[in-house]
């Protein structure tokens, strides 16, 4: 599981190199010195140990630290990994070694400070009055929460945190619903140091209790080329289909990212075998990397492992993550069938065929090559859905995958693949703690001053109850921010202001919540960011722009999904059995008159008009209201478009000789 870098995605991964078991001079580092690698290894697996040691109650060497201690040093370990890892800018990546480590080392010092004196700053109050060397050590700290953000999320992100972190300092003098308790700069610092509702609230709870161990997880799938595995499992199942290799890259993407929950490392490990096999039966560079952004992008959404913001939502909702992990799943798989069906429709009109059989990997040999990856994926499915243990489900799953392929000398942990894993969890690690600490600056700001749930009750003011202006409101904000943010970033802050407003207009909380992580994800396939699309126009070596807007057309019908799933609870499993069936069928079918528009192309029929096209899309959307009036309408629309179509179609083909 990589993590989120730049504004929105993966810390450039290591996944092509370490599915190869490429040795570990090979990770991506600002300097190549192996003394560096020898040090993010040795503070990585410290930081891990402690997690685990954490997870399990081992008590290893009789240390076993309280909630906040344990907290801050897993922000000092990992920032420390973040400074030595992250180069100041792009322009220095390599140099100034020496004032990295002198940063990795105040990290250190800070946080061990307040870690070890942990029990006082709780017993004593220390987040109301706090001696001088802990006023110093929180301002140390502070400070270099603010440079890992910078380093980890870019300067959009780090300007947030500024602005909604400073927020106390100047509360008091804003106007109307923005005004909010006023703090002194000490008193600030104090807050968001050794408060528990800012660096060391839910985001960093989120990370050291549940995230890290899919993290290991994510790099143990790859580093024993997991990722290699499922792709042919896709190519066995779809390559030889009318237009094969895009529906492998749909279904490949989908299941590697229903693991990974990443969609830059989706992109960077799938693409390079999925778009060249899709420009060798027909399908254009930029239409290929559309296709491996828009499938990758849905990594966001696909259970099991659906990145680190879902773990974020179950804590603000306040719900098991198997809670958020059932109701994603229907919206999951109705993303992937539009793309299913899009890609499909675009072969269908083009006559573009599938791979020839003799390349497609018989399906027994695939499974039984395979079987370690599938017992791993059942065993993390069982522990986190069945047992209820979401916390040690990745570590159980990770240790049946390393005993599993350890038979298979491809596959086994070597020593030198050992060093790759450790590297790659290490800095991806490194990169969530670093925005997210940053993260919860912006959480802290908020709450501190009683902002946010001003603002809330100010947005429902205003809207007058108008559930759907909240909502569009909410999917050009989300969208807007996600451009410029992090995922997990714009869900948070959103997930602060808006969910709330949408929950008390009536909408189902886990439903408001998705809503908002979908339109911030749609970003990554959105001009003029299209983070995801860029990423896979390097590897196609098309056109960004023109990837991006290609993406955009191909995604469409995603933007209707958000707006659907958010008014009818059927649709994340709300309800009896029968109603949810019903409504998933209605939405599916509506999705392929959507789909079909878009591509000129129906089922039986073959190519469609410009007219036919308009109502048919129309109907489409129609028929998915809960109305019955306007379900009826729609329905009548798609059958008699189909109808006539079908009609003129067969004049047709009677009156060719």
């Amino acid at each position: 599981m990589s993590v989120e870098n730049d504004r929105g995605d993966d810390h450039t991964d290591i996944s092509s190199a370490s599915s190869s078991g490429a040795a570990a001079t090979d990770f991506p580092m600002p300097v190549g010195h192996r003394a560096i690698q020898v040090l993010v290894m040795c503070l990585g697996a410290l930081g891990i140990v402690m997690a685990i040691n954490q997870q399990f109650l081992l008590d290893i060497a009789g240390f076993q630290p309280l909630g906040n201690a344990y907290l801050y040093y897993l922000i000092g370990i990992f920032l420390a990994v973040a400074f030595l890892t992250l180069p100041l800018s792009p322009a220095l990546a390599g140099r100034l070694l020496w004032v990295n480590l002198c940063l990795a080392g105040l990290a250190l010092a800070s946080a061990g400070y307040l870690g070890f004196h942990g029990l006082e700053i709780i017993q004593k109050g220390w987040e109301y009055d706090a001696p001088p060397m802990a006023d110093l050590m929180a301002t140390i700290l502070l400070v270099l929460v603010l440079e890992g953000v910078r380093r980890a999320g870019g300067p959009i992100l780090v300007v947030t945190a500024l602005i909604f972190g400073s927020y106390p300092l100047f509360a008091d003098y804003m106007p109307g619903f923005l005004w909010g308790t006023q703090f002194s700069l000490v008193e600030t610092v104090r807050a968001h140091v050794l408060g528990v509702e800012s660096i060391i609230g839910i985001p960093m709870q989120v990370v050291a209790e549940l995230v890290i161990g899919f993290v290991i997880f994510g790099s143990v799938l790859v580093i024993t080329k997991g990722s290699n595995f499922f792709m042919e499992l896709a190519s066995a199942l779809l390559g030889h289909r009318r237009g094969g290799p895009a529906k492998v890259a749909v279904l490949g993407s989908g299941i590697l990212g229903s693991l990974s929950g990443s969609v830059i490392s989706n992109i960077l490990t799938s693409g390079p075998f999925s778009i060249p096999t899709m420009r060798r039966v027909g399908y254009p560079a930029k239409y290929a990397a559309a296709v491996e952004s828009c499938a990758s992008t849905g990594a966001t959404l696909m259970p099991p492992v659906m990145g680190t913001v879902a773990f974020v939502m179950a804590s603000f909702i306040g719900v098991q993550y198997s809670a958020i992990v059932i109701a994603a799943l229907i919206p999951a798989l109705l993303f992937y069938a539009a793309l299913l069906f899009q890609v499909d429709m675009y072969a269908a009109r083009r006559g573009l065929d599938g791979l020839p059989r003799s390349e497609i990997p018989a399906i027994l040999p695939v499974l039984r090559r395979g079987w370690p990856y599938l017992l791993s994926l059942a065993v993390l499915i069982y522990v986190l859905m069945g047992m209820r243990m979401e916390s040690r489900a990745p570590y159980y799953a990770s240790a049946v995958m390393l005993v599993t392929t350890a038979f298979n000398p491809d596959t086994r942990l070597s020593l030198s693949r050992a060093r790759v894993l450790l590297l790659d969890a290490s800095s991806n690690i490194a990169n969530l703690v670093a925005i997210l600490a940053g993260i919860g600056l912006v959480v802290g700001g908020l709450s501190y001053t009683g902002v946010a749930g001003a603002f809330s009750r100010e947005l429902l003011l205003y809207a007058g109850g108008n559930t759907a202006l909240m909502l569009i409101a909410g999917a050009v904000t989300s969208f807007v921010l996600g451009m410029g943010m992090t995922v997990t970033a714009c869900y948070i802050f959103l997930s602060i202001l808006l969910a709330p407003a949408l929950v008390q207009a009536g909408l189902h909380p886990i439903a408001s919540h998705l809503f908002i992580l979908y339109w911030g994800m749609l970003s990554y396939i959105t001009p003029p960011v299209a983070l995801a699309a860029i990423t896979a126009a390097n590897v196609a070596k098309s056109n960004p722009l023109e990837t991006s807007i290609t993406a955009m057309r191909l995604g469409l019908p995603l933007f209707v999904l958000p707006f659907i799933f958010v008014y009818d609870p059927a649709l994340i499993m709300e309800g009896h059995w029968t109603d949810i069936v019903e409504r998933v069928t209605i939405t599916l079918i509506a999705i392929w008159a959507v789909t079909s528009a878009f591509e000129s192309w129906i089922y039986g029929v073959g190519q469609i008009g410009l007219t036919s096209r308009a109502l048919f899309g129309a109907g489409g959307v129609l028929i998915v209201f809960p109305e019955p009036v306007t379900g009826v309408i729609g329905a009548v629309v798609l059958i008699a478009v189909f109808g006539v179509n079908l009609i003129l179609q067969r004049r047709t083909r009677s009156a060719k000789p």
